[in-house]
């Protein structure tokens, strides 16, 4: 039989973005943020609740986010206001702000008994690993945003990254203060990663009276 009398052969397996949403992951809104936040206070869910804040604080991919250690973040008995990390992609520093909020939720966090002798602020529960996967975080994350009846294929751990350099960007304009928060080294990068267009531009030039 030759070649072109060969029947087709069709692909048994549905292709992996079938039905999913793709692309961008929407940022949490100020509501989704208070609501998660209200429920993981409720529940009395220690580490969550300090990893929800912290990841919203720092900004962080997802691998940076996991591999942060307790002497990153805690210094000389108490939480430190400042925190600067390398970034695990470009082998750059990135320095972020963790504010009161997020810095009562890593104390009780980090005397809790899990944490005893703990180097990792996040340690996982499995032996494998010493601390939490990317993949473990992103299921804790879908966990957070099915809780207040988000779909969840809109959002994921990059959601988290973007939460509060979206209303940052969204009050203030500054494309270079969400650069420089985010650890970009191009400015193109962080108006690809925020979305601005030429309707952006357009409302920024408006609210300009001159």
């Amino acid at each position: 039989m030759s070649i072109e009398t060969l029947p087709a052969l069709r692909p048994t397996r549905a292709p992996w973005n079938k039905g999913r949403i793709v692309g961008q992951k929407r940022p949490l809104l100020p509501k989704h943020v208070w609501s998660i936040r209200v429920r993981l206070e409720m529940a009395d869910n220690r580490r969550d609740l300090a990893l929800f804040n912290m990841a919203i604080d720092c900004k962080l991919r997802g691998c940076d986010l996991v591999c942060l250690r307790v002497n990153d973040v805690y210094a000389a008995g108490r939480v430190k206001e400042r925190a600067s990390v390398t970034q695990s992609k470009t082998r750059k520093p990135v320095r972020f702000e963790i504010t009161e909020t997020t810095r009562l939720s890593l104390e009780r966090w980090i005397k809790d008994p899990e944490m005893i002798g703990c180097e990792y602020l996040w340690p996982s529960r499995l032996h494998a690993s010493p601390h939490l996967s990317t993949r473990q975080y992103a299921r804790i994350m879908r966990d957070w945003v099915l809780s207040i009846g988000l779909e969840p294929s809109a959002y994921g751990t990059h959601s988290m990254r973007r939460t509060k350099v979206a209303q940052i960007y969204e009050k203030t304009g500054n494309l270079r203060a969400v650069q420089l928060l985010l650890g970009h080294t191009k400015m193109d990068s962080t108006v690809r990663y925020l979305g601005v267009d030429l309707d952006d531009a357009l409302s920024l030039s408006e609210g300009i009276d001159l």
